[in-house]
């Protein structure tokens, strides 16, 4: 079976290249494509990846290429992991954002929007060059905003493009731990838009243990969310939200936070990431080393503005491992060989939030077969969670609409509509902003 990884000299390949390593079984990756613009960053992570294939019998095959088409053609599963503009682009993002005072955050606010107008017409033209020339192929969607982006593929790939996100597993992997439960064996009540959902219940063997969390401020002040939160804030909603909402209930907070930062954390990683890919142009570094060391670090520093701004401490050190590269495998597993299973996915809508039209991409559980993902039915969300969902998508529209017509007013509409920005007059002043910023949003006109 042929993976085509889009973006394929992102610093996070060899995570996925790790996990299709471990997996022996009949049906498995055994080729590996790697696309990315940047021919240094491809030849930087096929040495990583190289050095982790290094004595595993029957690895996958590893080529790179500059050439889309290439990339392509004869792949069974596509994996889109692109970033428009790079990390100078999300460092721009945040800095635009922050000197108008509101978030800038890549998927959240601001930021996510003028990621969001850079990163549609790039999706799209991928989805049209798939449905051309691997029509039989399903698309794992990583490229952020994920759920926008996901949406903006389905509209030429139907149900054959699937959003992944790893918070929704890390989530509920945090739960079932501080329960005493094995995750694998738990059902999460989760529901939403991507980094913007809740966990309303955690049932083991049938029963709803999330009450029994709630109830206890020891239980809720020993994991990552509830530090974040913090207990009585969990209590009050009787559902532990995704960590992205953290932007939303306490903005004010962070973006403070953000904005006394010595780096936002785009330009964290730009730099970080340019120390890495310089190490690499040297033919004797150490690539697996160097990435792990760079790894590490960057794991360990996720979130750190919120997590200061909430007095949370430092992150556990199990929750340094990601976990996207899990549920993308877990994915392709079930859709090659039939392999059923229950996985949180952003997949088109098709009545399962009744607030929303069947084509919304939302994030749900979805049973998995070789026909694809299904979302399971869910209860309707309380009134104070419809209304961000609903609005969040209201303004990833006005993204798709502007992006699709060019239209800079209804770029600055969307601006202007999203729940973190407080005025039409700073909408219009973040339009110029980013379209200073980004050659990439010359198409507003």
């Amino acid at each position: 079976m042929r993976l085509t990884i889009l973006g394929g000299g992102g610093f996070r390949v060899p995570l996925v290249y790790g996990a299709l390593l471990g997996d022996r079984a009949e049906g498995r990756v055994t080729r590996v494509v790697l696309h990315d613009l940047d021919p240094a960053r491809l030849s930087a992570v096929a040495r990583v990846l190289a050095e982790q294939a290094a004595g595993v019998p029957d690895a996958p095959e590893v080529t790179v290429t500059t050439d889309l088409d290439d990339a392509l053609r004869g792949a069974d599963f596509v994996f889109s992991a692109i970033r428009v503009g790079g990390l100078e682009g999300r460092a721009d993002d945040e800095r635009v954002a922050l000197a108008e005072g509101v978030l800038g955050q890549e998927t959240v606010g601001a930021g996510g929007i003028a990621y969001g107008l850079r990163t549609v017409p790039v999706a799209d033209d991928i989805a049209r060059r798939v449905a051309r020339l691997a029509p039989d192929a399903w698309v794992i969607n990583f490229t952020n905003p994920a759920g926008l982006v996901t949406e903006a593929m389905a509209r030429h790939l139907g149900d054959r493009v699937i959003g992944i996100c790893d918070s929704p597993v890390g989530l509920g992997r945090r739960i079932a731990k501080v329960l005493g439960a094995d995750p694998r064996e738990a059902w999460i009540d989760y529901v939403g838009l991507n980094h913007l959902g809740w966990v309303r219940g955690l049932r083991i063997a049938g029963r709803d243990e999330l009450p029994r969390l709630l109830a206890d401020p020891q239980l809720l002040g020993s994991f990552e969310e509830g530090r974040l939160f913090g207990p009585d804030w969990l209590r009050s909603l009787g559902a532990v939200p995704n960590e992205y909402l953290h932007y939303y209930y306490f903005n004010r907070e962070t973006v403070r936070a953000y904005q006394q930062a010595d780096r936002t954390r785009g330009a964290f990683l730009r730099d970080q990431q340019a120390g890495f890919y310089e190490e690499m142009t040297h033919p004797d570094a150490a690539a697996l080393s160097a990435w792990n060391r760079t790894r590490a670090e960057r794991e360990a520093t996720y979130m750190a503005e919120n997590r200061d701004a909430a007095g949370a401490g430092e992150r556990d050190a199990d929750d340094l491992s990601g976990g996207y590269e899990k549920v993308a495998l877990a994915l392709m597993r079930a859709i090659a060989r039939d392999e059923r299973t229950t996985l949180i996915l952003n997949v088109r809508n098709r009545g399962t939030l009744a607030v929303l039209d069947d084509t919304a991409v939302i994030e749900v559980p979805c049973l998995v077969d070789a026909n694809g993902a299904h979302p399971v039915a869910v209860d309707p969300l309380p009134d104070h969670a419809t209304g961000l969902v609903c609005a969040v998508k209201a303004v990833e529209r006005e993204v798709l609409s502007a992006a699709e017509s060019g239209s800079r007013t209804t770029a600055v509409k969307a601006f202007a509509l999203h729940p973190l920005v407080d005025s039409v007059n700073v909408a219009h002043r973040l339009v110029d902003g980013y379209t200073a910023a980004h050659p990439g949003l010359g198409y507003l006109k």
